[in-house]
């Protein structure tokens, strides 16, 4: 779990999230994205600007490349019917696309994420699928800031098939192929911005509820308002070229793009965005729903870590009835994460 010292400061949201493992450790895994304090964003920011001024430059006659578009201008020279207007372009082109990047970059100040993963199971086995999935998440979100500002779908297009079960060899999700059951995790990553507004992509997780301050109740969106995929690695696109490589997957049409991306937006004060693992909530239990609204309504008025703190009491106390009453197999992991308009 990360420190308070990790949690994003953004102006008129407040949020907070923790996790209680069924075990000594579990599945769950949930992550602030502290783009200001993860990353120098004005570090990268001056780097964008001036690699647009340095694409620009044409490379001396006999000197070496200098980067990546001096590589591909020398690989065009190469080419039968090659005009110097090409390079020219060219290098027009990637240096627009720096300064498009230095504005994605820009926005970072004043946004922040939030990752929630649960591997199926509780205890080492799941939680090393946990860790797989958070490290290819930042490795990716690393490639994503140098090429393109901001998290885009291509990220997760990646993820998710890093998370796919190879067919000739085992990796974090997958257990032996002829004799063991498919191991799965499910992932919500999603962006708040200082305007109220979240931004989403969900692989089999189960969907935020919004409480609203003001109605005092779960707003009924509907889960056909969200884009959901299936758990991570579970399917891919038809047509990726790596598709053949990968054992019991369904294909889909196409891959991921803005329109999977769902959208929330905080309208009100004291508005409540809740992101929850099954632990705590799955999602189907009119009665655990109720219940959690009212918690949401008896303590809308305090810190989102109050009513953290409240929903997970309320959880823990299942689990004590739960081992009463001998049921221990339904004892998860439990991760809650509140995102309030202050």
């Amino acid at each position: 779990m990360p420190v308070e010292g990790a949690i994003p400061q953004i102006s008129g949201i407040e949020m907070y999230g923790n996790s209680i493992p069924a075990g000594t450790v579990g599945g769950d895994l949930f992550e602030y994205i502290n783009f200001q304090q993860r990353y120098d964003i004005g570090g990268r920011i001056a780097r964008a600007h001036k690699l647009a001024e340095r694409y620009l430059q044409p490379l001396a006659e006999g000197a070496q490349p200098r980067n990546e578009v001096d590589i591909h201008v020398k690989w065009l020279e190469l080419r039968s019917g090659y005009n110097p207007s090409d390079a020219v372009e060219y290098r027009k082109a990637k240096s627009s696309e720096q300064l498009r990047i230095a504005e994605e970059l820009q926005e970072l100040y004043t946004n922040a994420g939030v990752l929630l993963v649960d591997a199926e199971g509780h205890g080492v086995i799941a939680a090393k699928i946990a860790s797989t999935v958070h490290d290819t998440f930042h490795t990716a979100m690393l490639s994503e800031l140098d090429h393109s500002g901001t998290s885009t779908t291509d990220m997760f297009e990646r993820i998710n098939i890093r998370l796919a079960q190879s067919a000739t060899a085992r990796n974090a999700l997958s257990g032996s192929t002829e004799y063991s059951p498919r191991e799965l995790a499910t992932m919500i990553y999603g962006e708040i911005h200082s305007n109220g507004l979240f931004r989403f992509v969900n692989f089999g997780h189960p969907p935020p509820l919004i409480f609203s301050a003001k109605y005092r109740r779960f707003m009924d969106i509907g889960t056909c308002c969200f884009a959901q995929f299936p758990p991570l690695g579970l399917e891919i696109p038809r047509d990726h070229p790596d598709r053949s490589r990968y054992a019991f997957i369904r294909l889909r049409k196409n891959y991921m793009t803005d329109s999977d991306v769902s959208e929330i937006v905080l309208m009100g004060r004291g508005d409540i965005i809740f992101l929850y693992t099954d632990g705590v909530y799955d999602g189907s239990d009119e009665q655990g729903r109720k219940d959690l609204e009212r918690i949401m309504d008896e303590h809308k008025h305090e810190s989102s870590k109050t009513i953290c703190d409240m929903v997970l009491d309320y959880a823990v106390e299942k689990d004590d009835h739960l081992r009463q009453i001998g049921e221990f197999e339904h004892i998860d992991d439990k991760t809650v994460f509140i995102i309030k308009s202050a």
